[in-house]
């Protein structure tokens, strides 16, 4: 059971309320974005409230799992569309690049009301809508900026999607077509307490995995979506740095990644994963599917006994 005590800790009518359309969960307990407020036309500050005891977000040690930095910055895009620039509902937002740094206090155990403060850069706009825009992203957390992160996307009208989608936007006929999930590599191994987090499965090959995709999973897969989410990817890069890395505990303290077209459900899709040569800390992960690169992570770890 996840609790949530965030509400209770925030002085009351700090900027405007967080509500589950704006950053696209279903679920309401899932929402890490409590109120929001504009400082100037392209900046914004975003309060947060990562919950203490969430089995998905936290380690059993009790630190958080890095996947919640990156999830807590993915729900302003949505946020900052629709409330900040008037991107109407039913549009839909594309990742491009992103990249994000991250301290290990970031994840130390304990309650945490992390703010955000996100500039808004190279903003492209198409008739009377935002068309593409860059956020730069500071998190801080009890005083100080604990993580910094930067990402480009485009934002998409319906008509648009579907003409690049094609027969593909049936949510509900994409997710049903997904190849059952392999047997999933060893938690431990992945960095992960459950094994249904895993989304790595062993290959004859200790570089390279199968991308599990379990669409039955609660919070990879809050939604329906047509293809799979750039949330299990950049999971995938983690968990396959970390497996690099095995038997050493490591921290992602850096991540570059890249989304150059769409990962399917109905057709394998390999992770590969090889250090980086020159640079001990690095590791290069690329995802491919029919033999096409889709995306790419480099990952720079530290060993850490946090996570």
């Amino acid at each position: 059971m996840t609790t949530v005590v965030c509400e209770q800790q925030q002085p009351s009518g700090a900027g405007r309320p967080v509500t589950q359309r704006l950053v696209h969960k279903s679920d309401a307990a899932e929402v890490l974005l409590t109120r929001w407020s504009r400082t100037a036309p392209d900046s914004f500050r975003v309060a947060a409230c990562w919950p203490g005891d969430h089995p998905f977000y936290t380690a059993e040690s009790g630190a958080y799992q890095p996947l919640l930095v990156s999830e807590t910055i993915r729900q302003l895009f949505p946020l900052l569309c629709h409330a900040g620039y008037e991107v109407p509902d039913g549009h839909h937002l594309v990742w491009e690049e992103y990249g994000v740094d991250l301290a290990p206090e970031t994840l130390r155990p304990g309650p945490a009301l992390p703010e955000l403060r996100v500039t808004c850069s190279d903003i492209a706009r198409r008739r009377t809508h935002v068309a593409a825009m860059t956020m730069d992203v500071d998190l801080v957390r009890d005083g100080a900026v604990r993580a910094r992160a930067r990402s480009r996307f485009t934002i998409q009208a319906p008509a648009v999607y579907d003409r690049l989608r094609g027969d593909r936007t049936d949510t509900e006929r994409a997710m049903a077509a997904a190849i059952p999930p392999p047997a999933p590599a060893p938690a431990e191994a992945v960095g992960r307490d459950r094994t249904e987090d895993v989304v790595l499965s062993p290959t004859e090959r200790p570089d390279r995995w199968q991308l599990r995709v379990d669409t039955r999973h609660p919070k990879y897969f809050d939604h329906a979506v047509d293809h799979v989410p750039g949330m299990l990817l950049i999971e995938a890069a983690r968990q396959a740095a970390q497996a690099v890395r095995h038997p050493a505990p490591v921290l992602p303290a850096g991540m570059e990644t890249a989304f150059r077209r769409y990962v399917e459900f109905d057709a394998p899709c390999w992770i590969e994963a090889q250090p980086v040569e020159g640079d001990a800390d690095a590791v290069r992960v690329v995802a491919r599917q029919d033999d096409e690169v889709r995306f790419t992570a480099d990952v720079r770890t530290v060993r850490t006994q946090a996570c």
